[in-house]
């Protein structure tokens, strides 16, 4: 297992709901790595930044229309302490701030990358219908969507992001071409994977992973990999046809 490092990746997440985290992110392999120091978690709550004696953090939407507005003003205070609490090395590029948002880019394994390389992040989980769109304006909010659907906030998005970072980070996954070796990785969903027993219910792993023959397991993993991402994800399959090593579409 590798070091750990000087630096860790360092998350910072503003919610409304501080008692949420680290949740899920405190098991399995995020949790084992956070309590290593291989990743650090800092959880801010909103309401601590407003300026009622009730801390009331949203207000009804100029307009008119249902439900509730985050405030500009409050959520603007808690990201510039966030951020400013953060600190980078000097010479870094800047950490993203994210907001998670359904109209906001698409979150996947390229996006991870990205966000696993700048070294941290600050993430805002909304709530209610939404921020107020002055403050997406005023700073350099990043909006990322975790799908074609909507949740109640941010946090379990949040989830998902932080996971999908800190399984890549050095020494987190116990095999290091774990991370290279699955969906996505190289633009294909992953091959069938098969284990003990040899036989189960009448199916047999296939006679191929059984031969010890290298160049023909890797041969038939990727074009199993290839065949399952044309079925089942015709867009990624157009993608990586475009871009494919051999040129073949």
């Amino acid at each position: 297992m590798s070091s750990v490092p000087a630096m860790p990746w360092t998350a910072r997440v503003l919610t409304l709901y501080p008692a949420m985290f680290p949740g899920p992110l405190g098991q399995s392999l995020a949790g084992r790595a956070l309590d290593e120091g291989r990743w650090s978690l800092t959880v801010v709550d909103i309401r601590d930044y407003a300026r009622d004696k009730h801390r009331t953090v949203d207000d009804t939407p100029f307009g008119g229309g249902p439900g509730m507005v985050m405030r500009p003003d409050v959520l603007a205070a808690a990201i510039d302490d966030a951020v400013a609490a953060g600190g980078q090395q000097e010479g870094a590029a800047a950490q993203p701030l994210l907001y998670f948002s359904p109209r906001g880019r698409r979150l996947d394994q390229a996006l991870v990358h990205e966000v696993k390389a700048a070294g941290g992040a600050t993430l805002v989980c909304g709530r209610f219908e939404g921020v107020d769109e002055r403050l997406l304006q005023a700073r350099p909010v990043v909006e990322v969507s975790l799908g074609d659907f909507v949740l109640s906030g941010g946090e379990i998005a949040a989830y998902a992001l932080l996971d999908a970072v800190v399984r890549l980070l050095p020494g987190v996954m116990g095999a290091e071409e774990s991370g290279t070796e699955e969906s996505f990785a190289d633009g294909l969903l992953e091959y069938p994977q098969y284990t003990r027993p040899q036989e189960w219910e009448g199916r047999s792993v296939p006679e191929v992973l059984l031969s010890g023959h290298h160049g023909r397991i890797a041969a038939w993993r990727r074009d199993q990999a290839e065949q399952i991402t044309a079925q089942r994800r015709p867009d990624l399959w157009e993608q990586y046809r475009r871009r494919r090593p051999d040129g073949k579409r």
